[in-house]
């Protein structure tokens, strides 16, 4: 079966009939990319029209000729083969003694042209037919096997994107650091859905979902390089609700338009930006204020006229509301993390951009925010046309890009982890806190159904699949070594467990810095509740950092020094091994969607061994609640609520609304007030009413 990836192309009608060739002929496995890769040359570069990568006949590049104009196949042929070879002459696996072990080729499809040429022993090749085609294939040698997966990684250009750490320190055979070289290696090549997500380009609205660790970002970043080096004239804006992706973005987007190009992206024509940005740095809504001379709005002016929550939400709409003509301001606009905005966000982002071609490229993950309101239609979220038809409506058509693309593998955490991460999120194994509203996503997102129905009042259980968890993430350690989670007394002794762990990290199982992470699973209290934590591991000459707090916002890991962060920075990240403490934050009586949430997002930035740690009683019945899960073999087995049931879920952990967050705060507020007038000897505790000292000494105890 062939695989095919459409990136710009130049000549659709020659692409169709070399398409139609290869899916009409059953004989011929592999890749074939049309319009990729992007070589550079001596005076500027190249794009191949075609590039087949296959087990069987190595790689065969195709050069699209229409009969036209008169031309020099061999000097045509030799040009692209000389750019191929020093391309692939960088992948040491495919270099033996300066030879090239994997069989390269160029051929000149032609069909316009009354005569073909077909050669063997690598000569000069002109295919004018199917039939010419069917008779190259024939005298091909068929045994390039051993150096397929070597050259897909080199031809995505991943093993610079996805750049495996030489791992100097890796020395004992099955330490973490071995097995963690071992599991780089084997994730450094993109799957044909990533890699068509990253190469299609619509003149039209993509949406692209996908699991935790299905590589969205790396997506973005390939797209935006892609585009830039295709078109350079283009101004792009990648943007953001995380800071720490700034990083990301301009490390991934560097290399890749390096290797297309042996030049520096032009950063005047690609803006990696955050989403609301001030007078001090660019961002989205703040450029769009000053494009279309409406009011800026600060965080802090924001919340007073709305809430905390909604802050970004409220100025958005208020600026969509009151624009009444919209400026062209980007040719491009890719979002990441788009489930953290809301509809108005993403419509700004849509009339901002050339009314011929709306490319908006927006990614996110149907589960980070594990609420039942999860993100809305394309039709409903960008609304109608002055005709009363959707403005925009996602196709997926035969030989045109796609428009609506799903990424099912998670290439980051292993079965038991994301199985673990998404029983707790939903809780499973207690009172369901929250579900699809369309069981069918759960087959989307990787699970097929063991026994039972995907259906309203059935019992059902759920699996992932070998294609959608692939086993290798798992089978280098025991399951009892992947995920842990425990339950301790006291602050001491968490800290004392994993800063004696992470030394043990460090030391003994021959990890680097970097592939640790320490996460707090409340945002507001990380700072003073990880000093404790911080403080051990300086007293054991190990440096650490609070990411966005004692570094810049926009760095993430730091060189030498242990990466602790909050749970809302940590989106986006991800670490071979995860610490996730004070966890009893999220295993309330009534859990609710948001503590759940945090816990999902937390041991899914794992992309090889978590600990779930926490204290008291309420983290035993979360490690009881695992326990249920282990015993299951990490299957969800469950009865899918059905649609009264799921509204209701709906309405008990629904987001605050601005009543309730004013209803809060007076009520905060109150109490200051009251502790004040007690501090000050303007009233006594013998004035409050006893029943109410009972009640609230019982509700905070176990605090």
């Amino acid at each position: 079966m062939i695989n095919i990836t459409r990136g710009q192309i130049t000549n659709t009608v020659l692409s169709d009939k070399l398409v139609n060739f290869f899916e009409f002929t059953n004989e011929i496995d592999g890749n074939l990319f049309l319009g990729y890769p992007i070589l550079p040359t001596m005076d500027n570069k190249i794009a191949i029209d075609a590039l087949l990568i296959s087990k069987e006949y190595g790689i065969i590049a195709f050069l699209f000729y229409d009969g036209v104009k008169k031309i020099d196949y061999e000097e045509a042929q030799d040009e692209v083969y000389a750019v191929l070879l020093s391309k692939l002459a960088k992948e040491k696996s495919l270099i033996k003694r300066g030879k090239l072990l994997i069989h390269l080729d160029v051929v000149t499809y032609a069909p316009n042209i009354s005569e073909s040429k077909v050669q063997e022993n690598d000569g000069f090749t002109v295919c004018n037919n199917d039939n010419a085609l069917s008779e190259y294939f024939k005298i091909l040698h068929k045994d390039n096997q051993e150096y397929y997966e070597y050259a897909m990684r080199c031809i995505q250009s991943i093993g610079t994107m996805k750049k495996v750490l030489s791992r100097e320190k890796a020395k004992t055979e099955n330490s973490r650091g071995w097995i963690l070289k071992n599991l780089e290696a084997k994730v450094a090549n993109l799957d044909k859905m990533q890699m068509s997500a990253a190469l299609e380009i619509s003149d039209n609205v993509q949406r692209i979902r996908g699991l935790a660790g299905s590589g969205k970002t790396i997506v973005l970043a390939l797209k935006a390089a892609y585009i830039h080096v295709s078109n350079p004239e283009l101004k792009i804006a990648i943007t953001f609700n995380t800071r720490s992706l700034k990083q990301q973005f301009e490390e991934l987007i560097t290399k890749f338009v390096y290797e297309q190009s042996e030049a520096s992206p032009n950063w005047k024509n690609i803006n990696i930006i955050h989403a609301w940005g001030s007078p001090t740095e660019e961002g989205i809504y703040y450029n769009f204020c000053k494009a279309h001379g409406q009011e800026y709005l600060d965080f802090s002016a924001a919340k007073k006229k709305s809430s905390y929550e909604t802050a970004f939400s409220y100025v958005c709409g208020k600026v969509m509301l009151e624009t009444t003509e919209f400026h062209q301001m980007y040719d491009i606009i890719l979002v990441d993390e788009a489930q953290d905005f809301s509809s108005d966000f993403l419509k700004l982002c849509y009339e901002i951009l050339p009314n011929n071609k709306k490319r908006l490229v927006y990614a996110y993950d149907e589960l980070q925010s594990l609420t039942v309101n999860s993100m809305d239609t394309p039709e409903n979220i960008f609304g109608k046309d002055i005709h009363g038809n959707a403005k925009v409506s996602l196709k997926n058509k035969n030989n045109q890009p796609r428009e609506d693309i799903i990424l099912d593998v998670c290439y980051r955490n292993s079965r038991p982890i994301l199985s673990t991460a998404h029983a707790l999120g939903f809780r499973i194994y207690g009172e369901i806190v929250q579900m699809f509203d369309d069981p069918k996503l759960w087959t989307d997102i990787g699970y097929e159904v063991e026994s039972g129905r995907l259906e309203d009042d059935c019992d059902v259980v759920l699996k992932r699949t070998s294609k959608s968890s692939p086993e290798f993430l798992e089978s280098h350690s025991k399951i009892s070594d992947l995920i842990q989670f425990k339950a301790v007394d006291n602050e001491e002794e968490q800290a004392s467990f994993v800063a004696e762990n992470i030394k043990k990290n460090l030391e003994e199982d021959e990890l680097e810095y970097k592939d640790i992470l320490v996460i707090h699973t409340d945002p507001y209290l990380t700072k003073k509740r990880v000093g404790i934590i911080r403080a051990k591991l300086l007293d054991m000459g190990i440096n650490s950092h609070l990411a966005g707090v004692t570094t810049s916002p926009d760095h993430f890991f730091l060189e030498n020094s242990i990466t602790f962060t909050s749970i809302f920075r940590a989106k986006g990240n991800e670490a071979a091994m995860v610490y996730v403490v004070d966890s009893q934050n999220c295993a309330t009586d009534v859990a609710s969607a948001r503590n759940r949430n945090i816990l999902f997002t937390a041991i899914t930035r794992s992309k090889a061994w978590v600990r779930v740690v926490g204290i008291g009683s309420k983290m035993k019945s979360l490690v009881e609640e695992y326990n249920k899960i282990e015993a299951q073999n990490f299957k969800l087995a469950f009865k899918y609520p059905n649609k009264k049931v799921r509204e209701k879920l709906n309405i008990i952990h629904r987001d605050k609304s601005r009543f309730e967050e004013e209803k809060i705060e007076k009520r905060v507020t109150d109490m200051f007030d009251l502790l004040k007038d007690i501090k000050n000897g303007n009233m006594y505790k013998e004035d409050i009413p006893s029943e109410l000292l009972a009640e609230l000494k019982e509700l905070i105890k176990d605090e």
